[in-house]
This record gives structure tokens, sequence and C-alpha cells, in this order.
């Protein structure tokens, strides 16, 4: 019994000489408050514990909120170096066959996608045979084509960017890979006046890489850099 007390009174005086040691700890205030409802009875109402319940509730979706906007932040950072890696990447070739085997080689994998297509309108009904040499990343298609597929069959004003779930009509353009291209991300592309437009599509296995909910400032960022780059080219 003397040590017992002995140690109690060590506590007492340890806490004596440093209550930050409770305040500090939110479970150890929770039982104290705890045991001072349970000493007071059921009949009183102590205002001030609810009081303490409704801020620490609230302090509660302070720093929910706080960790989800620290998380955001963190993910449009990490977004944002991505993009810029994949565009100087995109813009180190100095001829045009290379510059389309890195779109769908280095610049695909930065912006972890499985598959890039970038899409021409002509209205050539031959086909150039030189095309061929420039790869799977490029093909060509009939006037209208980039309106109607963005579009979806929806109607509505033109979006510069679409994040969606592919659709039958992709594998027009994704050829075999379009069997497990599940998401993509279209991008209209203005190649300068006096051309048809063109688009870049991203694909991904994943169904959930890209979403209609999404952010797509990047994106516009990133397909407006490589619009301009194709503008280069063309000329």
């Amino acid at each position: 019994m003397a040590e017992t007390a002995n140690i109690a009174a060590e506590v007492r005086d340890r806490l004596i000489a440093e209550p930050e040691v409770i305040l500090e700890d939110r479970d150890l205030m929770k039982a104290l408050i705890a045991a001072n409802e349970r000493a007071m009875g059921a009949n009183i109402v102590d205002l001030r514990g609810i009081a303490m319940e409704r801020l620490e509730a609230r302090l509660d979706r302070l720093e929910d909120t706080h960790r989800s906007v620290i998380a955001a932040a963190y993910e449009n950072l990490a977004g944002t170096n991505q993009v810029h890696r994949a565009i100087l990447q995109m813009l180190d070739p100095t001829e045009f066959e290379g510059f389309l085997k890195n779109i769908g080689g280095e610049v695909a994998q930065i912006l972890r996608v499985d598959c890039v297509r970038l899409v021409l309108e002509t209205v050539q009904s031959d086909h150039d045979p030189a095309l061929g040499r420039l790869g799977d990343v490029l093909c060509v298609a009939e006037p209208g084509f980039v309106e109607s597929y963005m579009a979806g069959g929806r109607s509505g004003p033109a979006r510069t960017v679409v994040l969606r779930q592919t659709m039958p009509e992709s594998e027009t353009i994704y050829g075999r890979s379009g069997a497990w291209i599940r998401s993509e991300a279209a991008l209209r592309l203005d190649l300068g006046q006096g051309r048809l437009p063109g688009m870049l599509a991203l694909g991904a296995e994943d169904p959930h890489q890209f979403r209609a909910n999404q952010g797509t400032d990047l994106l516009t960022f990133f397909g407006g850099v490589f619009e301009r780059a194709m503008r280069r080219w063309l000329a």
C-alpha cells in the first residue's frame, strides 16, 4: 500500500508540474470529462461538456478537410510535374517520324497511358503509303470524324477535352488495342487556319483512369502545346 501511495504521489507531483501532459492527450481528457459527468449524476446537464463535444466534432471535420486539401494539393503538384516532363520529352525529337514514335513511347510512359493515337482528318480517299512508316500512332479519318467522335452522340457545346470510358467506336482509332482500352482522354487539336481539325487520344486499360468528373486543366495545357508543335511540323 505504501508503494502504491508513493507511485500515486509521484504521478500527482508530475501532473501538477506538467499539466500539459493531460491537456495534449485527447483520450485522457475524454476519460476525465466522462468521469466528471458520472460524478455529477444524470440529473445535471453539463453545458460546458456539450459545448466541448460540439467543438471537438467541428475540429475533427476541420482536420479532415485540412487533410483532403493537402492531399489534393500534392496530387495537383504531382500531375503538373508529370505533364511538364511529358512536354519536355515530346519536344526533343527533330524529325516528324521520331516525334510520333516518341509520343507513343516515352511520352505515353510518362503520362501513364497504355495507348496514344493521333487522328488527322483528310479529304483524300487514298491514303499515302508513306503513312505506314509513321507507326501505329497516326491514323487518318474522314472530315467530321473528330467532331462526331468527341461528341459521342451527345448534343451541346464542343469541348476541348473529353474524359470518359471508351465506346464501341473507339476501335476505329485504337485498332486491336481497342479490345482492352477502357477509358480515354480525347483532346481536340486546332491545327491552324485552313486545316482540318485533329485529335489526340490517350487510352488506358484502367476504366477509372479517365472520368468525366476529373479536372481537365493540365490536359488542356498539354493539348495546347501539342497542337502548336503539330502546326510547325505541318508547315
